[in-house]
């Protein structure tokens, strides 16, 4: 008996200097300023939801849109780009179309909207548009229609908001009356009502921009110190030639195309060395911390491939020319390991293992909704039992799966003994904060700051789908956790 003892206290040693260069990792990742991400390769998101993505960043995670071929948009999201891959996808719009194209997610007036390109039937492709009840970027969403965009009720492709001057106008592909696919930009009244029809202000005329097809599309604009530039996607996307490329805003009237210069050669393009093909549609998004600006885009791995699922998310820093313009460098190979963004919280995922039951604190039946239940499993390898801890610099931490997206919660603001403990869209609030300390042993209490009460292996149980809820904090085993 003496021996095991000391087997046992010795591994609880063991775990506790874990715990302790753990902790020490989740506080330095929250408080540096220019510390890297997890390490990760592209694609970061696979096929076959992977073409045309939108990827912003916004209150502690990232969330991403793109391509699905059907009626639906789904969303993923994960508090670092290395956790995308395994991020689930939730279904956020079902827009009532054959199919839905290019959707671009953009905050305007503390509001989220989708902008996204659909057929209905034998009608023009057109753009359409959702709009959050809230600061959520995964919703609910409310469908507000159609943007009227282009006389008789035309196509129109590819929308992305633009800011300037103070006014909000709408960015769009559309085909001229001289049958080039062109950009157009259109006056909004507000974000879901155009004031006017558009008005060309690109047109695909320059050689590269005619490869396997004219067509300029999936505008994304680009702001940095007073000067604003208007990216898009140029030539076909049917052959290995797909590109981007740039225009300034250089005069007076946004709605004119004299008050746009465009660069006279593509800014990102078909790297054959690095084994990419076709790389366009993209979408711009800034570091945790700000400092860094990041691309995301499509792109295929042979050069036989085109416009279909074959397509799959990348994303890479780019920098910036000593004349302040973007350089968006060459797209790199999907060997070559990339350093997630600035200020990512820099670890990796932990188990939370129950010191009485010996059993994971996991995303149960595989939840991704708000409310999703939180009980106890055989301890396996799956990302349902995977929880990011993200210190909050108050001596609390946010504890979110990263299966899920969600936040460990208080469910119900519960402040009694048997207080119930679920996933919840993160929030920041106090019933999502959790101090963690140090029981000895190689253990730790967990205790919601709102609620006062410990995390709790109720009823004692030892059963995979034992409960989860909080009690009264007795520092006993049911009450102690290993986070490693």
């Amino acid at each position: 008996m003496q021996s095991i003892v000391s087997v046992r206290r010795i591994l609880g040693l063991a775990v506790a200097l874990v715990l302790v260069l753990s902790m020490q990792a989740f506080i330095g990742a929250g408080r540096a300023e220019a510390a890297p991400g997890p390490s990760f390769t592209n694609p970061v998101v696979d096929v076959p939801n992977s073409a045309d993505p939108t990827l912003v960043y916004h209150a502690g995670f990232y969330y991403y849109v793109a391509t699905t071929w059907s009626s639906q948009v789904v969303m993923r999201k994960s508090p670092t780009i290395a956790g995308l891959r395994a991020a689930p996808e939730q279904v956020v719009v079902s827009t009532g179309g054959s199919t839905m194209w290019a959707p671009h997610l953009e905050m305007i007036d503390g509001r989220w909207y989708l902008y996204y390109s659909v057929e209905q039937g034998s009608a023009a492709r057109r753009t359409h548009v959702a709009q959050s009840a809230g600061s959520d970027p995964m919703g609910p969403y409310t469908v507000r229609g159609i943007l009227d965009l282009m006389p008789n009720q035309g196509w129109a492709i590819d929308a992305a908001p633009l800011r300037l001057n103070g006014n909000l106008y709408m960015t769009f592909s559309a085909f001229a009356g001289d049958g080039l696919q062109s950009l157009y930009i259109a006056p909004m009244t507000n974000p879901w009502t155009a004031g006017a029809h558009g008005t060309r202000i690109s047109a695909p005329t320059l050689s590269w921009e005619t490869q396997n097809g004219a067509v300029n599309e999936g505008s994304f604009a680009l702001q940095r110190n007073g000067r604003t530039f208007l990216t898009y996607s140029a030539s076909h996307c049917n052959g290995p030639n797909y590109k981007i490329g740039m225009l300034e805003y250089t005069g007076a009237n946004p709605l004119q195309m004299s008050s746009w210069t465009k660069a006279a050669n593509p800014l990102f393009q078909r790297s054959d060395a690095n084994g990419v093909y076709g790389p366009g549609h993209h979408s711009f998004f800034t570091s945790p911390d700000g400092t860094e600006t990041w691309i995301a885009y499509h792109a295929n791995d042979s050069a036989s491939d085109g416009c279909g699922t074959t397509r799959t998310t990348r994303v890479q820093r780019i920098s910036w020319n000593a004349n302040g313009t973007p350089n968006l460098g060459v797209p790199v190979a999907t060997t070559t390991v990339l350093a997630g963004p600035s200020g990512e919280p820099n670890l990796a995922p932990v188990a939370i293992r129950n010191r009485h039951s010996g059993l994971c604190l996991d995303d149960y039946e595989f939840g991704t909704q708000p409310g999703a239940e939180v009980r106890q499993w055989t301890c396996n390898s799956e990302t349902v039992q995977d929880w990011y801890l993200t210190d909050l610099g108050n001596g609390y931490f946010a504890i979110s799966n990263l299966y899920s997206g969600l936040c460990l919660d208080d469910y119900e603001f519960g402040t009694q003994p048997g207080a119930e403990v679920r996933q919840w869209t993160c929030n920041n609030q106090n019933v999502q904060q959790w101090r963690i300390t140090d029981a000895g042993g190689g253990y730790s209490t967990i205790v919601n700051r709102h609620s006062g009460l410990c995390l709790d292996n109720y009823n004692f149980g030892t059963q995979p789908g034992a409960e989860i809820r909080q009690w009264t904090c007795l520092n006993n085993a049911a009450q102690q956790w290993t986070l490693a």
